[in-house]
């Protein structure tokens, strides 16, 4: 078995990384070719990742003209502890006030140590809606997936 094949996690392993980490490092393709990397809070959606952002945004901008970006999520602070899962993704781009209202509940609801379909304080749904019409939400389609686990390697390299 290659060390490639060692490190390497399984779909289930997958989805409980993209459960525990907090923050994706989203590249997308600026106007002068140069990637353009931003962090953001997402939540999962099965196999896929979903956000919201700013419609006027530099990322936007590029999302418009080529909707695809790679997507970064990684951990760990030494060679024995890293991990990671990098996608390169189609990515939806979601302008239904509402819906975007939605993933905005989602995202403060995940951040804010809540479960998915808790009834949101009316305080927050009031506060989403206004920062919704200045959002697009986004759906990060995997089209390429590549994971790394360097625990599996038990401190040996």
């Amino acid at each position: 078995m290659s060390r490639r094949d060692q490190i390497r996690m399984n779909h289930d392993e997958v989805l409980a990384f993209f459960a525990v980490q907090k923050v994706i490092n989203v590249a997308t393709i600026g106007p002068n070719g140069r990637p353009h990397v931003a962090p953001l809070w997402y939540f999962p959606q099965g196999d896929k990742l979903a956000t919201w952002t700013y419609g006027s945004s530099q990322k936007m901008a590029n999302l418009r003209r080529l909707p695809e970006a790679t997507v970064l999520i990684e951990d760990g602070d030494s060679y024995e502890t890293l991990r990671g899962v990098s996608l390169e993704t189609d990515v939806e781009i979601l302008e239904d006030t509402e819906v975007v209202a939605t993933m905005g509940i989602a995202l403060m609801q995940r951040y804010a140590g809540g479960s998915p379909g808790d009834p949101a304080p009316d305080e927050l749904k009031a506060f989403i809606h206004g920062q919704a019409a200045k959002r697009v939400g986004l759906i990060f389609t995997p089209t390429k997936t590549v994971t790394w686990d360097h625990r599996k390697l038990g401190g040996t390299y």
